[in-house]
């Protein structure tokens, strides 16, 4: 070392070390002080190696002016000058490393990191939560980041520390909104994760789960179910620790706030029922009551990487209230069997309930109304809409199953949609047996039950029962408001709201599936007329339609039912069915087939002859009635002559027999001057053994309570053979004089003439069995071979006809002399002629009196001298 301060620290080549090669390259200095350079200027320019130098600036020019010598003096200030580059350029990358780096480094790791979780697993519960196995893939995606600078600097960073690991931390998971309260605490241990850009590491990794503050998990799960969560901030905190190889890297305090809204918060996944049966069970033993189990298969879509095996479970099952205020209602309980779940494959558990007995608040009326709880569940369900049950966990223990876990989940009340079934099709059949009408009510006021018609009928309904439901159901009592339709339109309501009494038995339909048969007697049910055009066809369509009518009817059927579960009433069952009317008869109106058994006179006017009589008829229909009251008018060739009433009539299928009624015969009031000829013309028929028809109308006071349904039906009048007269027969008389019209009882029946004194006598049958009726004027002519006269009666002096046959008196005769008619009754004479009669007669009864005429054909005539 050379004595001299002014000596270089290193000697030259000459000072007895060899050169270097290093040296070769080197320009050889000559003379060295402590102004040197300690790097030659050629070893900055191999430092800088290819980097591009800038040119000199005016600065670098002064320094080096300051120490230039002459010669080499200035050349060798440039390794000074780089190393003091060198040096700011350390400075600037502490700094940007240092302090800005980290902030650069941060906005990279936010954008660029994914993690995709393969599989969660539960590898085993604690008694204080669970331990969870989590399999996913970490990766750094620079593409992911917005900014150029970014990326640029978190990939070089990035790649530079290559590996990150974290120690074993504790992940806090809070709710600021809820009182920063604690949902559950993360354990997670050691994690080792390259971060340079597209690298992929797996982590697997164990993590122990504790639940939190259970106070907390239970508010904010009812403001889940409530629907009052309308947004959720979950905020995670955590210190960690760092370190990338052996160089620790510090603690870092994590904390991250997410925040779940509107689709972002969790549903409930979609699930299917796809195996639900009912059945009864063995009867216990303390108290001998039976209940109804219910076994029950549950398949749960699953879109999670999620693997997990649950313990057997029992919740409690509710219902709702009558309003959402009060507290729901526990019916019974499930337990549930060891439920697998594997990532993303539907779950199935099955299930076991079991429901002892119906609580009394789930069958009692809700305040101010008719309807229970269970009334408003099965009205739901069985209209095929979503019914809303409750789940909640039970606090009974079940061996295996965690403490925190029973405390966990009764604390939570879970809403499950259930889906509801229709029961159009309950009712598979549905028909009337001994079917009774009776008219209304004629005292009655206006819309009045008493004011519509009543029907009384044996009910039978076929109800189909479902699949699912394997136990006894007796039905003990129905009631309804069943709309009766015609052609699919409306035209009356069935008012059954009073209690029929009924009865059930198991039974199968046609194809053997299982069914059960009800059977209720409907006495005096009101049927209202809603719709009077709809009846009106429906009425002519049975008279005149001759092959019956379907009638539709649409019901909310209330069902008293006695089960297992006790008695209970399940109100508005659906019911529709179909009502096969019978038509009247083949014959139709006509075959009723009245015969006038007695005949009464009540009371006559000069016009009028008010009289009672007792009919003979028979029913051809399978259904009876009741007729309290009921008008209709009589009516000859569209001329109204009277009216008939029927009061308090029973009609039964088949013949009925004495069916009292009362008329008014005044043709002159009711029909006018038109009316009365009308009416003269149809006795004069009558008595002459015609047969006549009379056609019966109703009219708006025929029903006094309901004149739109009397007014309805005059649009079909109903023509009727006029009933022919019932009086006392003679050995060989035919029984039934209907059956054979020509043989009938006719007003004249025989004769006796007498060609010496020019006299006759006639035998008369009298029309009125309690009452005389007196001749007044006879005005008649005798014919022979329907032409040829014989002579004629001219007679004004009165005679009775009393009650049955008679005789008349001798009555006399104007003979016509030369005729062929006389010449042929000169040849009967000792004998008997066929004589055909022509008159005109007056008749009276008391005060009522008329003049009409006779023709009567093939009388027998007795000829004497």
């Amino acid at each position: 070392m050379s004595e001299n301060p002014t000596s270089p620290l290193l000697g030259s080549t000459a000072a007895g070390r060899p050169a270097s090669k290093r040296s070769i390259r080197s320009n050889p200095s000559t003379k060295s002080n402590e102004t040197t350079p300690l790097l030659a200027r050629s070893d900055v320019d191999d430092f800088e190696g290819g980097l591009n130098r800038e040119p000199s600036s005016p600065a670098r020019s002064s320094l080096q002016s300051l120490h230039s010598r002459p010669g080499s003096k200035a050349k060798r200030r440039w390794p000074t000058f780089v190393a003091l580059g060198f040096l700011v350029i350390i400075v600037i990358a502490v700094i940007i490393f240092g302090f800005l780096a980290p902030a650069v480094v941060e906005e990279y790791a936010q954008q660029a990191v994914i993690f995709e979780p393969t599989k969660l697993a539960i590898d085993s519960f604690t008694a204080g939560g669970v331990r969870a196995k989590v399999q996913g893939d970490f990766v750094m995606d620079a593409a992911r980041v917005e900014k150029n600078f970014v990326r640029n600097i978190g990939r070089f960073c990035t790649w530079v520390a290559s590996k990150v690991e974290t120690t074993a931390t504790v992940v806090e998971v809070s709710l600021p909104e809820y009182g920063a309260i604690v949902l559950g605490t993360a354990a997670i241990p050691p994690i080792v994760v390259s971060i340079r850009n597209g690298a992929v590491t797996h982590v697997d990794i164990l993590a122990d789960l504790t639940p939190g503050n259970m106070e907390g998990i239970r508010i904010i799960a009812n403001d889940w179910v409530d629907g009052r969560l309308g947004q959720l901030r979950v905020q995670t905190a955590a210190e960690v620790g760092l370190k990338s190889g052996i160089f620790p890297l510090g603690n870092q305090t994590l904390k991250e706030s997410l925040v779940f809204k509107g689709h972002d918060l969790p549903t409930l996944p979609r699930f299917n029922i796809s195996r639900l049966n009912i059945h009864e069970t063995k009867p216990d033993a303390h108290n001998g009551q039976g209940a109804l189990e219910v076994l029950t298969s549950i398949r749960i879509e699953n879109k999670f990487p999620i693997q997990l095996d649950v313990p057997s479970a029992v919740f409690d099952i509710l219902v709702p209230n009558c309003m959402q205020s009060d507290p729901i209602i526990a019916v019974g309980n499930a337990t549930t069997s060891p439920i697998v779940i594997r990532p993303r494959k539907d779950v199935v558990v099955d299930v076991q309930g079991l429901v002892a007995k119906l609580p009394k608040v789930l069958t009692a009326a809700c305040p101010d109304s008719n309807t229970s709880p269970l009334d408003l569940l099965l009205a739901e369900y069985m209209k095929g809409d979503k019914t809303t049950i409750f789940v909640k966990g039970s606090q009974t223990e079940v061996p295996g199953t965690p403490p925190w876990m029973s405390e966990l989940l009764s604390s939570i009340t879970l809403p499950l949609p259930f889906p509801g079934h229709t029961f159009d099709k309950l009712i598979k059949s549905f028909s009337f047996t001994n079917v009774h009408f009776s008219l209304p009510d004629p005292m009655a006021g206006p819309n009045s039950p008493e004011s519509h018609p009543r029907v009384s009928a044996n009910i039978k309904a076929l109800v189909a029962v479902p699949k699912e439901m394997n136990f006894s159901l007796n039905v003990s009592r129905v009631r309804a408001q069943a709309d009766v339709s015609y052609k699919g339109q409306n035209f009356g309501v069935l008012d059954l709201h009073k209690w029929q009494e009924a009865s059930s038995e198991k039974t199968k339909d046609g194809d053997g599936i299982p069914s059960i048969l009800v059977q209720s007697e409907v006495t005096n049910a009101p049927l209202e007329i809603t719709d009077n055009d709809v009846f009106t066809q429906l009425i002519q369509d049975m008279l005149f339609g001759g092959n019956g009518v379907v009638l539709g009817t649409k019901a909310d059927v209330d069902v008293d039912i006695q089960s297992a579960l006790g008695e209970f009433v399940v109100r508005k069952i659906p019911a529709e069915g179909d009502v096969v009317v019978a038509p009247i008869s083949d014959g139709g109106v006509g075959s009723l087939t009245p015969k006038v058994s007695s005949l009464e006179l009540l009371d006559t006017t000069q016009d009028s002859i008010t009289f009672q009589a007792r009919l003979n008829l028979t029913n051809p229909t399978q259904y009876s009635a009741m007729v309290p009251y009921t008008n209709v008018h009589i009516l000859c060739n569209d001329t109204l002559l009277g009216n008939a009433v029927l009061r308090n009539a029973s009609i039964k299928p088949g013949v009925n027999d004495n069916v009292v009624i009362q008329s008014i015969w005044n043709p002159s009031k009711f029909g006018g001057s038109k009316g009365a000829k009308v009416g003269t013309e149809l006795l004069s028929q009558y008595i002459s053994g015609w047969n006549t028809t009379l056609t019966i109308r109703t009219h708006a006071g025929t029903i006094p309570s309901q004149p739109d349904v009397g007014e309805a039906l005059s649009a079909f009048p109903i023509d009727i053979p006029t009933p022919h007269l019932q009086t006392p027969k003679k050995p060989g008389d035919d029984e039934d004089p209907d059956k054979h019209p020509g043989k009938s009882p006719r007003f004249i029946d025989d004769a006796t003439m007498y060609i010496f004194s020019s006299t006759a006598t006639f035998t008369l049958t009298s029309p009125l069995p309690h009452s005389t009726l007196y001749i007044t004027r006879i005005n008649a002519t005798a014919l022979y071979n329907h032409t040829e006269p014989v002579g004629g009666i001219l007679y004004d002096t009165p005679f009775a006809v009393p009650p049955g046959s008679i005789t008349t008196p001798a009555l006399p005769v104007d003979w016509s002399l030369g005729s062929v008619g006389f010449n042929a009754i000169k040849s009967a004479l000792g004998g008997s002629l066929k004589l055909d009669a022509f008159a005109h007669v007056g008749v009276k009864v008391d005060n009522w009196s008329d003049e009409i005429w006779f023709k009567g054909e093939g009388i027998g005539a007795e000829i004497r001298f």
